[in-house]
C-alpha cells in the first residue's frame, strides 16, 4: 500500500489537532467570538462549540472542557485536554532522517481501552479530536448525543485549553427533532437547518424507511467522521459539490476503522454531489463503501492510500477520485462511467471474489501523477521515491497456498479509456505462474487512448492482460457497457 499527502489547501499542522503535539500556549488578548452565542436559543442538540479570536489560538496539554445542565445542574459532558486523541494522534510516526511511517493499528477505541478520546458514532467507537484549530477558530467536539432538545446548557472552559481566560456561557436548544418520518432533512454548519452535523442527521433517519430520505447538506466545512451501518433509501446531497466539504483526519494507526466517510452493511445509498476529504495519509480512505446497490453520483474523493475501498454493489458516475497509490481497494462490482481517477502510484488493487464482477470503467479517465510519495521525501533523499502509475497490480499478498495468498477472478475491464503517465506495461506486478493461475482473471482493455483521443500502442502491455477486439469481442464490449450486466440491477440516479 502506497502512501503520500494531497495538497490540500485546507490542511494545517497535524500539531493544531493533537493536544499531546501542543506545548503550553500563551494567552490571547481578546475575548472570542463564541458560536452558539450566549443566550442563543434554539439550538441544534448536535452542535459544536465554535470559539473565533483575533489571532490564531493553540490547543493545551490540559486544562477541561464541561457542559452542565443549567435546569438542575448535572454534568452531561466532560473533555479533558491532558487525554490524547488517539495512541498515535498524528497518525504517522518520524524516523531519524525525517521520513515517516505507519505505525500498528492502535487498540480499538471505546471503555475497554481507556486512556484516549473515544466518542461512539452509528454503532462504532472512534478516536477523536476535541478541539480542531483552523486559522483562527477553535472548534469543540462534544460527544455525540450528549445534548437534548428543550434544555439549557452551561459551558465552561478552563484557560488552559486553548491560551485565553476562562470561557463561560449558556445557550438552549431546540424544543423538539423534526417531524419523525421527515422525507427531507436540511445539515446547515451555521446551525439553520435541522440539524449542524452530516452525523447527527443520518443517527436521526431509521435504518430502513419505507420510501426515500434525503438529507440536503448545506455548502460548508464539516470536519467529522462520517459512519453509516445496517442504512437503506438514505441519499446524501450536497448543496455544491466544491462548496460542501466533509471530511477528517482519520487513518489506520489513528483509529481501527480508518475512512473519514463509511457506508457499510447498507443498501440503496446515494451520495451526490459533495466532497469527501480524508486529511491524513497512510491507509486513509475518503470513502469506504460497502453493500448492495449504492450510488456515487457527482461526487469528488480525495484520499490517500485504499482512497476508496468498495465492497458489493456500486454505481459510480461523473465522479473524481485522488489518492496515493492502490487508490482504489477493489471487492466490489463497480461500474464507473464517465469518471477521473487521479493517482500517485497504482490506480487499483483489484480484489474480485469468485462469482463477481469487479472493477469496469466506461470513457473514464486516468491520470497518473508524477511525483515522489510525499511521506519518502526527507532531507537525505530530497528527490523521495515514485512508483509506476498502473492500472491494477496483483502482488503476492501471503504465503503460498494461503486463502489471502492473491485473487485469482480479479477483474478489470477498461472501454474508451483516456489515459496519462501509464508505463507500456499498463498492469503489474501480478504474481508469476505457474504458482499463480491466470487462468480467471479479467484483466481486459478496449479502446485505450491518450487524453486527446489519439489510441495509446498496446503492444508490450503486461502478458496476463487481454486486449479486446472490435469484431470478435464486440458481444463482451456490449455487455460490459451496460451497468445491468455488471451490477446485477439497474442504476437510477435521484
Amino acid at each position: 500500500m502506497f502512501q503520500g499527502f494531497r495538497a490540500a489547501a485546507a490542511l494545517l499542522s497535524i500539531a493544531s489537532w493533537s493536544p499531546m503535539a501542543q506545548a503550553q500556549p500563551i494567552a490571547l488578548a481578546t475575548a472570542p467570538q463564541l458560536f452558539p452565542a450566549d443566550g442563543a436559543r434554539g439550538v441544534n442538540p448536535d452542535t459544536h462549540l465554535i470559539l473565533t479570536f483575533a489571532e490564531a489560538p493553540k490547543v493545551g496539554t490540559s486544562g477541561m472542557i464541561r457542559v452542565y445542565d443549567a435546569g438542575d445542574g448535572a454534568l452531561v459532558d466532560t473533555l479533558d485536554l491532558s487525554i490524547p486523541a488517539s495512541p498515535n494522534p498524528t497518525g504517522r510516526v518520524v524516523g531519524a532522517d525525517g521520513s515517516t511511517k505507519a505505525p500498528k493499528p492502535p487498540a480499538p477505541a471505546g471503555p475497554e481501552n481507556p486512556g484516549y478520546q473515544a466518542d461512539k458514532l452509528g454503532g462504532a467507537w472512534f478516536h477523536f479530536f476535541p478541539v480542531i484549530v483552523r486559522g483562527n477558530t477553535a472548534t469543540i467536539n462534544l460527544h455525540s448525543g450528549v445534548l437534548r432538545y428543550g434544555r439549557r446548557y452551561r459551558v465552561e472552559i478552563d484557560a488552559g485549553v486553548l491560551g485565553s481566560a476562562p470561557q463561560r456561557w449558556s445557550f438552549a436548544t431546540k424544543a423538539a427533532p423534526p417531524k419523525a418520518g421527515s422525507r427531507r432533512l436540511t445539515v446547515s454548519a451555521d446551525g439553520k437547518g435541522d440539524f449542524s452535523t452530516v452525523q447527527g442527521a443520518v443517527e436521526f433517519v431509521p435504518d430502513n424507511p419505507r420510501a426515500p430520505v434525503t438529507i440536503l447538506i448545506r455548502n460548508g466545512s464539516y470536519e467529522e467522521i462520517v459512519y453509516i451501518k445496517g442504512k437503506s433509501n438514505l441519499i446524501l446531497r450536497g448543496e455544491d459539490r466544491d462548496r460542501t466539504i466533509v471530511g477528517y483526519a482519520n487513518n489506520s494507526a489513528f483509529n481501527r476503522i480508518r475512512p473519514a466517510f463509511s457506508v457499510t452493511e447498507s443498501r440503496d445509498i446515494q451520495l451526490s454531489t459533495f466532497t469527501i476529504n480524508n486529511y491524513f495519509i497512510g491507509q486513509a480512505e475518503a470513502l469506504l463503501m460497502r453493500g448492495e446497490r449504492n450510488i456515487v453520483d457527482r461526487m469528488t474523493l480525495n484520499g490517500s492510500g485504499d482512497a476508496f475501498t468498495t465492497g458489493g454493489t456500486i454505481y459510480m458516475v461523473d465522479s473524481k477520485l485522488t489518492g496515493d497509490g492502490d487508490t482504489i481497494l477493489g471487492y466490489a462490482a463497480l461500474y464507473c462511467l464517465r469518471c477521473e481517477i487521479r493517482s500517485v502510484g497504482p490506480f487499483t488493487w483489484t480484489r474480485t471474489p469468485q462469482g463477481s464482477h469487479g472493477n469496469v470503467f466506461i470513457d473514464s479517465t486516468f491520470i497518473y501523477l508524477d511525483k515522489p510519495l510525499p511521506w519518502s521525501v526527507t532531507p537525505s533523499n530530497p528527490a523521495g521515491q515514485k512508483v509506476n502509475g498502473v492500472f491494477a497490480r496483483l502482488p503476492r499478498n501471503g504465503p503460498p497456498g494461503a486463502s489471502f495468498a492473491n485473487f485469482p477472478f480479479a477483474e478489470m475491464v477498461l472501454i474508451d479509456t483516456r489515459t496519462q503517465g501509464i508505463p507500456p506495461i499498463g498492469w503489474g506486478p501480478v504474481q508469476e505462474q505457474p504458482e499463480f493461475d491466470w487462468a480467471g482473471l479479467r484483466l481486459w482493455e478496449y479502446n485505450t487512448m491518450d487524453l486527446e483521443g489519439r489510441p495509446i500502442d498496446l503492444s508490450a502491455r503486461h502478458p496476463a492482460v487481454k486486449i479486446l477486439d472490435k469484431e470478435k469481442d464486440a458481444r463482451t464490449i456490449a455487455d460490459y457497457r451496460r451497468p445491468e450486466f455488471v451490477l446485477g440491477w439497474t442504476p437510477v440516479v435521484k
